[in-house]
This record gives C-alpha cells, sequence and structure tokens, in this order.
C-alpha cells in the first residue's frame, strides 16, 4: 500500500507549509553536484510498542517498526536540494489490540547534520487491519522536501533527513530500556 502523505517545503529559516510533489525525474537530467542528504530513522524512536500489562507477549497491543527509509534528491548549479523518502512501515496487532484500526504518530525532521533540527513536521499514518491479518506493511512517500543552499559550494552531505514514531516520553523510556516483551512458553515440568 503507497499513500501520499503531508509534504513540506524548508525554507531558508526551514518554514514548514503544504506543497505539492515535485517529479525529481522532470528536472534537467545534469548530475546532482553533490551527494544527497542522508536519509534514516532515530533508533530511539524507530519502533512503538503498546503493552498492557507484564511485558508478556499475550499484553501486546498495537506495534509498529520502521523497516528502512530511502531518500532520493536533486540539485544542480545553485538550485535548492529537491528531496522525496519513501518509508517502509511494519504495523502489528497484537492479542490485547483492541479493533481493527489504529493511527500512528511519525515525524520527519530535516537537520543540519550533527548539529540542530531546522524543520521539524508530524503526521498520522491511519492503519486499518483485515480481520484475518495481524501484520500490515505500508510504503509512504513524502515529497516536495525541498532544502535551500546559501550557494553552489552547499552539499547535500550537511544535511539530515531523519523520521521515527512520535513517541511519549514513557515509550521513549521502553525504546532506550532495550526491553524487548516475551512469550509465554509453558512452564517447566513438575517432576514426578
Amino acid at each position: 500500500m503507497k499513500r501520499f502523505v503531508p509534504a513540506f517545503v524548508a525554507l531558508p529559516a526551514l518554514l514548514l507549509s503544504s506543497c505539492q510533489g515535485v517529479d525529481l525525474s522532470a528536472l534537467d537530467d545534469s548530475p546532482n553536484v553533490g551527494p544527497c542528504p542522508v536519509a534514516g530513522v532515530l533508533y530511539d524512536a524507530s519502533r512503538v510498542v503498546e503493552v498492557k500489562g507484564p511485558e508478556r507477549h499475550e499484553n501486546v497491543g498495537f506495534t509498529g517498526q520502521v523497516e528502512g527509509v530511502r531518500g532520493f534528491c536533486r540539485y544542480i548549479d545553485t538550485n535548492p536540494i529537491t528531496m522525496e523518502i519513501e518509508i517502509d512501515f511494519a504495523f502489528g496487532r497484537g492479542p490485547k489490540a483492541e479493533g481493527l484500526s489504529h493511527t500512528y504518530p511519525v515525524f520527519v525532521t530535516v537537520t543540519r547534520r550533527d548539529r540542530s533540527v531546522l524543520a521539524k513536521e508530524r503526521f498520522d499514518i491511519p492503519v486499518t487491519w483485515p480481520a484475518d491479518k495481524d501484520i500490515m506493511r505500508v510504503t509512504e512517500s513524502v515529497p516536495g522536501i525541498v532544502i535551500p543552499r546559501a550557494n553552489a559550494t552547499v552539499s547535500g552531505s550537511n544535511f539530515e533527513v531523519i523520521v521515527g514514531f512520535d513517541l511519549t516520553p514513557e515509550q521513549l523510556a521502553y525504546n532506550r530500556s532495550g526491553t524487548r516483551f516475551t512469550i509465554n512458553v509453558a512452564p517447566p515440568a513438575t517432576p514426578q
């Protein structure tokens, strides 16, 4: 399943606004003047797990995982960097999930590499499972990311586009703890 989600433009101060996606293939076919910005997922925000009770498999509600991020960009001469990303997600519905639908909050940021966030946009991904499925894989496209450059010598390698789930402080602490739920297995056999 592929849907388009809100796109954003990063202006000189990287103000956010909606815009139409840019067809990167329709631009001049000259090679880029430099590399594309790195596109990736923030490790601490790469998953979301809803657990209702002790951390056991039978208490898992809805889950989500970013499985991959791909970035495509275009820039020549002194033009700004025009970028599009695709994000691959896996969404799960565990034994304690209530209903067949759930909405996942996700963020996309543009950063000055290893320095500061220049722009951030949050959007929701609604997921509805068929009654016979517990896992859904979805690819989301975020077109129309425009990153201005001060001059022709500013390369895309100066920027990053980072994605992840927009987590509560408790969800973030859970991810940072490294905790994983365990599967309930049969109790050890008692000696006879």
